[in-house]
């Protein structure tokens, strides 16, 4: 593919003092091990391709990139922080105690959130969110009753699912996908199988309860992954029941160690992301410091490259990794080159 160097913004950028950020010559990025690998390509053709040197792109989580992030304004804070999830209002005031008070949000595309298995492994081809609540939930329903989980195998409460001992690979709670895999999976779980309405009905406050669905068991059948998916799938290598939440580009680029399930019926696909069919999806971003541009060499151009049409686009190199191209990227484009903020 050629890349076509992008012009810069013609309009003023806005001075910065000179304790706001001093000129380090590259653009440095960290966060959501999900967008890690869309930054990483995107990085290197941008490299290739400008007059600027390749920005630096680390890993470790959306909570602690947006950590980094927001920690303040100047040449050893980074740049750019990758978020598999919306930053959060306690983040932006985190932010705003620190000095990072002007932040450009920029949304980069859609992510499904999969369910998947060794390719030879048990038959695990069909999931609902209750079989999952069911599988992770310290408390379900038992005839009725609210009750220690003492499911051990995946067809004790779903007789479709494979009588296989249950061995959940989750992310970690620092990672973007694990709120999505809560909000969309655990909670709804939650709320199909009746447990939240008897926990309400037991005497918990609607937000103990809301609490209480999106907890998980701690007797190792759900296990957290804190690295990135490489760990998750090197956990199923050496599980033959395990079943792990990966993103969909992660899980398209090893369809020969993994098979994957559908949610509610629906199998993860860029078509039924894009459509919003597939329940389990999510928008992916990254958060520029505007107090950097300007100052720090290459960075409006860095993200005015990542969300150009050829890059973050249908037809564009993300795409092929499993990127959801956004149908509002036009506006996403023109955020970007106005330096519009939060």
């Amino acid at each position: 593919m050629s890349f076509v160097k992008l012009t810069a913004s013609t309009l003023a950028i806005a001075a910065v003092s000179a304790t706001a950020a001093a000129a380090r010559d590259n653009v440095q990025v960290a966060g959501s091990s999900t967008v890690l690998p869309y930054a990483s390509i995107v990085a290197e053709a941008f490299g290739e391709n400008f007059d600027f040197p390749t920005p630096v792109v680390e890993s470790g989580g959306s909570s602690a990139g947006l950590k980094r992030f927001c920690e303040g304004v100047g040449e050893n804070t980074i740049d750019v922080a990758n978020a598999s999830r919306a930053i959060r209002e306690k983040e932006v005031k985190a932010c705003a105690e620190n000095g990072v008070t002007d932040i450009i949000e920029v949304r980069i595309g859609y992510d499904g959130i999969v369910f998947a298995s060794q390719i030879n492994g048990p038959e695990f081809t069909a999931f609902e969110p209750t079989d999952w609540f069911n599988a992770l939930s310290p408390k379900v329903l038992v005839d009725g009753e609210l009750v220690d989980n003492p499911y051990t195998m995946w067809n004790e409460f779903n007789a479709e699912l494979p009588a296989a001992e249950i061995a959940a690979f989750i992310p970690g709670t620092k990672h973007g996908t694990r709120e999505v895999f809560e909000e969309k999976v655990l909670a709804v779980g939650c709320e199909e199988t009746g447990a939240m309405e008897a926990m309400i009905a037991s005497g918990m406050s609607e937000d103990d309860a809301e609490d209480a669905c999106i907890a998980v068991r701690t007797d190792g059948r759900s296990v957290d992954i804190d690295g990135d998916y490489t760990e998750t799938l090197a956990r199923i290598d050496s599980n033959t029941n395990g079943v792990g939440v990966f993103g969909l580009a992660f899980y398209e680029n090893n369809t020969d160690k993994l098979k994957v399930a559908t949610m509610s019926g629906v199998a993860p696909s860029t078509e039924t992301i894009s459509t919003g069919e597939y329940p389990v999806s999510r928008p992916l971003f990254f958060y520029v410091k505007k107090a950097h541009i300007g100052v720090i060499p290459g960075l409006k151009e860095y993200a005015e490259f990542f969300v150009s049409d050829e890059i973050a686009g249908s037809d564009g190199p993300l795409s092929n990794y499993g990127l959801v191209a956004d149908p509002a990227l036009a506006d996403t484009q023109s955020k970007v080159a106005n330096e519009e903020t939060m």
